[in-house]
């Protein structure tokens, strides 16, 4: 291959590699902006769940602590819901554990990852 067609094979990936850069801008700002609005919206739906979950939960504990009031059960029934609050927090932890993070940017990362394959074959 001479110096000729190489240097000419050179300026054509970088003209491409600029002209990409401007659409990676592009496509970051998109990909940022859809990110946040989905994190955004998937927060607020979570903490409201969370909260309105666990006012629940305490009245009902309440309920039933109020029903054991003046029965032999009654310590039973208060260790039976502390126990029952516990096992509740030790599987929400394992969940929260065993889940997989969301991806994000996963769009620039896939045209990134193309444009490097074609520059890979524009190289060969």
């Amino acid at each position: 291959m001479s110096v000729r067609s190489k240097v000419t094979k050179w300026r054509n990936v970088g003209r491409f590699c600029v002209e990409r850069a401007s659409d990676y801008g592009e496509l970051l700002g998109v990909e940022l902006e859809e990110t946040r609005k989905r994190l955004v919206h998937e927060l607020s739906a979570l903490v409201a769940l969370a909260v309105a979950g666990l006012f629940t939960l305490s009245f009902v504990c309440i309920a039933i602590i109020a029903t054991a009031w003046q029965t032999p059960y009654f310590l039973q029934v208060v260790w039976g819901v502390a126990a029952m609050w516990l096992i509740v927090s030790v599987v929400a932890l394992l969940i929260v554990r065993s889940g997989k993070p969301g991806r994000s940017l996963h769009v620039l990362q896939r045209e990134i990852r193309s444009d490097l394959d074609t520059l890979k074959e524009a190289l060969k």
